[in-house]
């Protein structure tokens, strides 16, 4: 599935594309908060700049992918697969980030200042001096 179908069908009314394979897929700037991607493979997708608020991320696969400036305030991250994803400028407000593996990810200059990553992997990830962590 691609850019245009997935929009197509987000356009219509669909919110759920959990499980399905999307690697690599292209969704930078894309509108699409509320939409359920729990289960889906999202590794290397390229989703900078979307809005992605409320989302279901849950054990989603982001291994490698590009969430620069994307909006994931109040998103379920939970027992997702973040690994070496790039999340610089990221709104992390209220996610839910428990279990969530960060390992080699970047968070730089993501938002809130006081993220709490306690109960996620957060082993050699790039984290500002500051932020909670049992990683």
């Amino acid at each position: 599935m691609d850019r245009d179908e997935i929009l197509r069908r987000y356009a219509a009314g669909e919110r759920n594309f959990s499980g399905l394979d999307l690697t690599g897929v292209r969704l930078s700037h894309a509108e699409i908060a509320h939409i359920d991607l729990s289960k889906t493979n999202l590794s290397k997708a390229l989703l900078n700049g979307a809005n992605l608020h409320q989302a279901n991320l849950s054990e989603a696969n982001l291994h490698g992918a590009d969430l620069c400036h994307t909006n994931l305030s109040e998103a379920n991250l939970s027992s997702a697969n973040l690994r070496a994803a790039m999340l610089v400028r990221a709104n992390l407000t209220k996610a839910n980030l428990y279990q969530t593996n960060l390992q080699w990810a970047s968070l730089t200059e993501v938002t809130p200042l006081d993220i709490d990553l306690s109960g996620a992997i957060a082993s050699q990830t790039i984290i500002p001096a500051g932020y909670a962590s049992d990683g």
